[in-house]
């Protein structure tokens, strides 16, 4: 059987924080999270970015390259009917 196990962030104080950020941030960087705590209290989570990935204009087209053709109006009437309100809120 295999059991899943949660990662629990690291809490650190404000201070060790302003101490060590240089270390806390490459942790970060190599995908740690921390909650930063003041008197005891959690006030921040610092958790690594999402780094974006540039997908060339090709690769898009050609992942699309055979779904029928869309109908524009078809597609904002259903956006209306979906959340009740018009195009940009009108």
């Amino acid at each position: 059987m295999t059991v899943a196990t949660e990662h629990v962030p690291r809490k650190i104080t404000q201070r060790e924080l302003r101490d060590d950020a240089g270390d806390i941030l490459r942790a970060v960087e190599s995908g740690e999270t921390f909650v930063v705590t003041r008197d005891g209290y959690p006030i921040a989570e610092l958790t690594p970015a999402r780094r974006q990935k540039f997908v060339p204009m090709d690769e898009i087209l050609a992942t699309f390259a055979n779904d029928p053709p869309m109908d524009a109006d078809q597609f904002f009437a259903d956006l209306d009917d979906f959340d009740g309100q018009g195009l940009l809120g009108e």
